[in-house]
C-alpha cells in the first residue's frame, strides 16, 4: 500500500466520539470527519480535543479563557 494513502486513512478511534491521525501533525475529527484540533503529538492531539470538545458542549468558562492576541497589526507594513 503507498504510504501516503495508507496516513490518510489510519484512522483511530478516541473515547467513542473523535478520531485522531497523523499527517504532518496529529489531526483530530469529529464523526462527520470535520477538522477539529491539531497538535504536535498524539497526547497533545487527544488532550486539546477533549478540552476543545468539553468546552463546545458545556459552554466556555470566561474566567479560564482569555484571548491572548486579536490578530491586528497596527501602523503600516
Amino acid at each position: 500500500m503507498d504510504l501516503t494513502k495508507k496516513l490518510m486513512t489510519d484512522k483511530k478511534l478516541i473515547d467513542d466520539v473523535f478520531y485522531i491521525k497523523e499527517d504532518v501533525l496529529w489531526t483530530s475529527y469529529d464523526k462527520e470527519d470535520k477538522p477539529l484540533v491539531s497538535g504536535l503529538t498524539e497526547h497533545d492531539c487527544i488532550t486539546m480535543t477533549r478540552f476543545y470538545l468539553k468546552g463546545k458542549q458545556e459552554g466556555w468558562d470566561d474566567n479560564q479563557s482569555r484571548i491572548v492576541n486579536d490578530g491586528v497589526v497596527g501602523g503600516k507594513l
